[in-house]
């Protein structure tokens, strides 16, 4: 019997899910202080990109492309910062965050910097019709 995919629970508590493209759940770090998504390839098991196929790993480098494009488009960042640590949360999941000069934590990484600024309802409505 193959295992089912499941959320680490550190995502489950600290984001919201927004959509699912077709390898992945696209999540939104529930910290307005920075435009931060997160992609996680719906697979059980897995801890780095070389655990998936060769053709999931060129899906995932594809979906990762089209969320950097939508932050790049929607956001209009200075930069894109675009990782998968996993120190903390070992599940496969890629950070995409779009930074700029005038954030609260650049240049700092934005891990731990500064207490988490929930979302809005508004405002995930509103990122969950734009990344859908």
């Amino acid at each position: 019997m193959t295992a089912k995919f499941e959320l680490a629970p550190e995502l489950t508590r600290d984001c919201i899910e927004i959509t699912d493209w077709p390898l992945c759940k696209v999540l939104l770090m529930n910290d307005s202080q920075y435009p931060w998504f997160i992609l996680v390839p719906r697979q059980a098991g897995l801890k780095e990109s070389i655990d998936l196929s060769e053709a999931e790993q060129i899906v995932l480098m594809q979906e990762s492309a089209k969320l950097s494009r939508l932050l790049q488009d929607i956001f209009s960042p200075d930069k894109l910062n675009v990782a998968a640590l996993g120190n903390m949360v070992p599940q496969l999941h890629i950070h995409h965050i779009a930074r700029y000069k005038t954030d609260a934590a650049w240049p700092a990484p934005v891990w731990g910097k500064y207490p988490a600024k929930p979302y809005s309802d508004e405002q995930i409505l509103k990122l969950k019709a734009v990344f859908s």
